[in-house]
């Protein structure tokens, strides 16, 4: 089954020192951070913060490319966590046809904005990350969730890019 999300925010990770994307759940309080390399954050910090670029950004040329191939972008699932790494799916449309495309979730992500379609986690995605960080010797891994999760709107735009 799948859970519908919206990105929160992006934060840097105090730990490690990489961007994090924050997922939330839009039923309830759950969250989901997924690390994320500099590149991706910045293409999804843009727009997110509705910067425009003199000329098109990667993610704005795929989105491009798609609308003039008359496609269109259903939704884009994170489908699987497996080794710490998660996978994502973008669903597309063109001639009646449903296309997946297998992605890296911080692409997926980036799209979604773009085009505005909806973004999901799997439940076991969400149930396997719980169990990762509650198994994981790591704990600031624990303490980081356990902090993400009692984020509120105010401490979110505190923290940019």
């Amino acid at each position: 089954m799948e859970v519908e999300m919206k990105i929160r925010g992006l934060l840097m990770d105090p730990v490690t020192n990489m961007p994090i994307v924050i997922l939330k759940d839009v039923t309830s309080d759950m969250v989901l951070p997924i690390w994320v390399g500099i590149y991706e954050a910045n293409a999804i910090a843009l727009e997110i913060e509705k910067v425009t670029t003199p000329r098109p950004m990667t993610h704005d040329l795929i989105k491009n490319v798609l609308v003039g191939l008359d496609t269109q972008v259903h939704k884009v699932v994170v489908t699987e966590l497996r080794e710490d790494t998660f996978y994502a799916v973008i669903f597309m449309e063109r001639e009646g046809r449903i296309v997946s495309i297998d992605s890296r979730p911080s692409d997926a992500l980036a799209l979604a904005l773009r085009v505005d379609c909806p973004i999901y986690v799997e439940d076991e995605v969400l149930k396997n990350s719980k169990l990762a960080a509650n198994v994981s010797d790591r704990v600031s891994s624990e303490e980081l969730r356990k902090w993400l999760e009692g984020l509120n709107d105010e401490d979110l735009g505190r923290y940019k890019m």
